[in-house]
């Protein structure tokens, strides 16, 4: 983990903005982000996360609201006298000129001279492993390269910062996942301050110190991504984050520690209450597939249902349970490939269980099919 510095180096205090000025893109967003921390802001399409990435780097105006950088406000700061580099999904290379070239452009943009313009590409091609391509043009580099070359011409000039609005989208499978280990490779050699915007949790998940998630213009929770996952705090962070089993119920009884909620008249589930309030009455339930255990000892968890298996997927490492389940019917179970494709067959009735603490009672939503929220 990267070295963080004491206070906030990067500030969103309350900022808000509108196009037409009746909808709100973004509304109230605020974040801190310390000195030398890798910080994603993670939603899905039209959330809002490319509107704040631009409003920081200076090519949008807030609405409302405050940006700071090192402390000191930069509305009235333009954008190319913030010592931000920017890397975009399209690598916006010069295609004429060499990647040696591309490079030296924001040093003699901000008047390096030869030497320091010449000894700070040979020190960025370097750090991203390209020097062997300085006299190359882009169209001679595969994406992974070019992209490589992006993040060097963003790190040329040494910023304070630097903002990556998803970066690796266009990318294959395969080289976007080695991409995200050399982004994070470089950030935390470098100690460089990193905002990255993605619509892809797990590329969220691999690269961040922390995630700022974020749905229709608004913050639905900012943590450290193990928190989110383990401890989301809405219904939509829990379903964005990972893969989550979703039951709908009325509560029946809770304490700061434990509800009981009645799914639909098929059973009563015991819940970590997360949302729970005076007042709440009907309230939606989250279980992780791999938290649920097939046939748990007598004892062992506090919840336990008989299940309808209808289809077992073999994954590799693990298997992939579909069932029927408190009238569910597309309930989520992994369990690990360790005792044999043929312990879970189609049909069979099973027992499932799961612990209270892995199963979180969320913010009351419409009451609709349960079911099993789809990964993101």
């Amino acid at each position: 983990m990267s070295k963080r510095g004491e206070g906030a180096f990067v500030e969103f205090r309350e900022v808000s903005k509108s196009y037409d000025g009746k909808v709100l893109s973004v509304q109230d967003f605020t974040l801190s982000v310390a000195k030398g921390e890798f910080v994603t802001i993670l939603g899905p399409s039209g959330c809002g996360k490319t509107t704040c990435l631009k409003m920081l780097a200076g090519f949008e105006e807030p609405t409302s609201g405050e940006i700071l950088l090192n402390g000191r406000p930069i509305g009235r700061v333009r954008a190319h006298k913030r010592n931000i580099g920017v890397v975009f999904q399209q690598y916006a290379l010069f295609p004429h000129m060499t990647i040696a070239e591309n490079l030296a452009f924001p040093l003699q943009a901000r008047g390096a001279s030869k030497h320091e313009s010449a000894a700070g590409v040979k020190r960025a091609l370097d750090m991203v492993q390209l020097a062997a391509f300085a006299d190359r043009r882009p169209g001679q580099l595969s994406g992974g390269q070019q992209q490589r070359a992006a993040i060097g011409r963003a790190l040329v000039f040494e910023p304070d910062l630097v903002l990556m609005d998803e970066p690796l989208g266009a990318l294959d499978r395969r080289l976007r996942e080695d991409m995200q280990y050399e982004i994070r490779r470089l950030q935390q050699r470098l100690e460089v301050t990193m905002i990255y915007v993605t619509h892809d949790q797990g590329e969220a998940m691999v690269l961040s110190d922390r995630v700022a998630v974020m749905n229709g213009g608004k913050v639905e929770q900012i943590a450290p991504p193990e928190v989110l996952y383990e401890e989301p705090g809405t219904l939509f962070v829990a379903n964005f984050i990972g893969e989550n089993n979703r039951l709908d119920g009325e509560v029946v009884e809770w304490t700061e520690q434990v509800c009981r909620v009645d799914v639909k008249g098929k059973g009563v589930v015991q819940a970590f209450p997360v949302a729970v309030g005076e007042g709440d009455h009907h309230t939606s339930l989250t279980i992780r597939p791999e938290r649920v255990e097939l046939n748990p000892a007598p004892g062992r968890t506090a919840n336990v249902f008989d299940a309808k298996v209808q289809d077992v997927i073999f994954i590799g490492d693990h298997l992939r349970i579909h069932a029927e389940l408190l009238g569910c019917q597309q309930f989520i179970v992994k369990i690990p490939n360790i005792i044999g494709h043929g312990a879970v067959l189609p049909g069979d009735t099973v027992k499932f269980g799961w612990l209270t603490t892995d199963c979180r009672a969320l913010d009351a939503a419409p009451p609709t099919q349960t079911g099993t929220a789809p990964a993101q």
